[in-house]
């Protein structure tokens, strides 16, 4: 090999790089792993149960190509601590036992015992115990303080919640006692064994003693004999149970499973007593593959919509196994209602397996499952019976989606009833109510307000009633809010009769002309009490409304935030201030635009506005901040009207005077003012 000359860049020396293996102290990751992997103890027997199940699987796949693997001829089934091979997941045993023994047998090796403190070591030594033929078992010698998992309520509760779907038997063996009835001969035999016990234990005891022992006997001997032949003892047994009898109905093709099978399996997995109203049963196959199974409850929760409950009920399973049930970025929440399970054969859990790492494949699941659920809805709707029933518990959940999810604001819509002004007792949807709009209409029209009847009567819907447009009557405080988001449908935009700048067919500007000094007058008077005041071309009946502007709160929603504990006054004070008076051309106020005319400073056209607005604040549903001020007003006038000296001090003190002697109310002079206001 030619020898190599050295540049002025070269070293003259290679460095010496030196090579090291990576330590740990084995305790103390076993420290680690044991006491901060997990969050629940009780996760140990779901981890030994499908470390189980694995090891099933693999010899059931080696079986397929060498059948002699299975010719020891048992069953393939978990007895509660059996177990496969090891992962993180077999030292969460550890989590409640102090040691474990493993003893194994292979088809084809010897029957071996390894045993381990969880410390640094661990021993292993051919177990020459019963054999065992093939398999695997876990002894788990528990710590003191969790006793708790040698009770038999508590493994078929942990086995339920966790490996109920496992694809192998899961049998839970109990030592019981019960009751036997058995002759005096066999009685006899178990008493002579009891009888050699205590013998033995009385030995050192003095004869004196042993002599009234046997003459106990003796009368014990006769009484006996007055005795039945038949006699009962306690006797122990084994009594096994399966605990995972329900087989994961989602794996199954759905056309052949009955409306029957999906009611048994939804009331197993919701403890409900009553049957469920829908259910879409459906897998997703490609780069990601879940099968999902969705039920829509009969009725709501009366928690749905508590800020501590958890937020979905839809149960994550991995292979059939249990990992968890408050996963928030699985469906949003104004679908909480939502019951069932999603299973994926694979997610990026993290190792404890308790929980899901973020990824891109838990959004994919979460588009499908609400894309699954509207189609569900729509599906429910084609039958008008139980739609009804099912829009009566969650209608305030559809209302909710179209607040929050901008994404599917455009086909939740399709799913909203109203009652209006033309529909009588029955809900329509929006497109109904488009059907039925007129040629010149452009609107969508609608109220909001605390109850039918009370929106019904409104002074806003008698002008749109009389000339026959329909009215959307919105009666719950949520929609309030779902209007905010929801500015169109079909086409057509919705719009408040409650607000300012109502677009209706005709406009008369000789009346708007007319009354506008008296606009002016009454905008002076009550200053900053609202915006402005104009002539209505709603009203038909009332003398005077209050309207709110476009971006300012109705009067159902300024109650609702005042309502709210933790409101900001600033932000009341500056929404709650955008109201506007408009006041009827057509009705008698009229008489006031001429005394206004008249005498626009005088005091009892100031009383008469002041009077006129209080009364349209509670008409229009708003309250007033100060009661007791228009109460008095109002006592005032039926003074008038009863033809009482507001000055007389004796008015106060003979009620039932002014009730014998009380003046009639039309043709007389007095009245006149009280006829003026009406």
């Amino acid at each position: 090999m030619p020898e190599e000359t050295q540049t002025p860049d070269q070293p003259m020396e290679e460095e010496e790089v030196e090579t090291f293996a990576l330590q740990a102290e084995i305790a103390q990751l076993m420290f680690l792993i044991i006491n901060t992997f997990y969050s629940n103890k009780e996760i140990f027997l779901r981890e030994l149960i499908s470390n189980s199940s694995d090891a099933l699987d693999k010899i059931r796949y080696e079986s397929l190509t060498d059948p002699s693997k299975l010719d020891s001829g048992t069953v393939l089934h978990i007895n509660i601590s059996m177990i496969g091979q090891f992962g993180v997941g077999f030292y969460s045993a550890y989590l409640v036992a102090e040691k474990v023994t493993v003893i194994t047998k292979h088809n084809d090796d010897e029957q071996y015992a390894w045993e381990s403190s969880a410390g640094g070591s661990f021993t292993v030594r051919t177990d020459t115990g019963e054999p065992m033929g093939r398999g695997t078992k876990v002894i788990l010698h528990l710590k003191a303080d969790q006793t708790e998992y040698l009770e038999e309520r508590r493994m078929k509760e942990i086995v339920k919640k966790h490996s109920q779907f496992i694809g192998y038997l899961i049998t839970l063996f109990m030592e019981k006692e019960r009751d036997k009835e058995v002759s005096d001969d066999e009685a006899e035999e178990k008493e002579e064994k009891e009888e050699e016990k205590e013998k033995e234990e009385k030995e050192s005891d003095d004869k004196p003693e042993i002599e009234d022992v046997g003459s106990d006997e003796e009368e014990e001997e006769k009484k006996d004999g007055d005795k039945k032949k038949k006699k009962k003892i306690k006797e122990k047994y084994i009594d096994q149970e399966v605990l995972n009898k329900m087989k994961p109905i989602w794996t199954r093709n759905p056309d052949d499973i009955t409306n029957e099978e999906y009611g048994e399996f939804y009331k197993s997995l919701t403890n409900d007593w009553e049957d469920h109203l829908a259910v879409k049963h459906f897998s997703v196959e490609g780069q990601l593959e879940f099968r999902d199974l969705l039920f829509v409850p009969r009725r709501a929760p009366f928690d749905l919509f508590e800020n501590r409950k958890k937020k979905n009920n839809i149960k994550l399973y991995v292979r059939r196994v249990f990992i968890m049930d408050n996963c928030e970025e699985l469906i949003p929440e104004y679908l909480n209602f939502i019951r069932g399970v999603v299973d994926s054969e694979a997610l990026p859990l993290n190792i404890s397996r308790e929980m899901l790492q973020q990824s891109k494949i838990l959004k994919v699941i979460r588009k499908n499952l609400v894309k699954k659920c509207l189609e569900l809805f729509t599906e429910l709707a084609e039958d008008k019976e139980n739609y009804k029933e099912f829009y009566e518990q969650f209608s305030k959940n559809i209302k909710l989606g179209i607040h929050e999810d901008s994404q599917n604001r455009k086909k939740l819509p399709e799913l909203l009833r109203y009652y209006t002004s033309a529909s009588g007792d029955e809900m329509v949807s929006l497109k109904d109510y488009c059907t039925r709009m007129k040629e010149n209409q452009k609107h969508i029209y609608y109220i909001t307000g605390e109850t039918k009847d009370q929106v019904a009567n409104s002074a806003f819907v008698e002008h749109l009633r009389k000339h026959g447009l329909e009215v959307i009557y919105m009666i719950e405080p949520i929609d309030e809010y779902c209007v905010q988001r929801l500015k169109e449908s079909e086409g057509k935009t919705l719009v408040s009769v409650t607000k300012e700048d109502l677009e209706l067919p005709e406009d008369e500007e000789e009346k708007k002309t007319k009354f506008e000094n008296l606009c002016k007058i009454i905008k002076d008077i009550l200053e900053k009490k609202v915006e402005k005041v104009v002539v209505s071309n709603r009203l038909v009946t009332s003398p005077c409304y209050i309207v709110t502007s476009t971006y300012g709160w109705t009067a159902n929603m300024e109650r609702i935030m005042k309502a709210q504990a933790l409101r900001n006054n600033s932000t009341m004070g500056y929404m709650a201030a955008k109201k506007h008076l408009e006041i009827n051309p057509d009705h008698s106020i009229e008489t006031l635009r001429q005394k206004a005319e008249a005498d626009k400073n005088g005091k009892s056209v100031k009383d008469l506005v002041i009077l006129l607005y209080e009364t349209a604040l509670l008409s229009s549903g708003f309250s007033l901040d100060d009661s007791q001020t228009h109460a008095n007003k109002i006592y005032r006038m039926i003074k008038l009207g009863l033809g009482i000296d507001e000055d007389d001090p004796t008015a106060d003190d003979t009620s039932a005077a002014i009730t014998e002697e009380m003046p009639p109310l039309e043709g007389d002079d007095d009245t006149s003012l009280m006829e003026k206001v009406d």
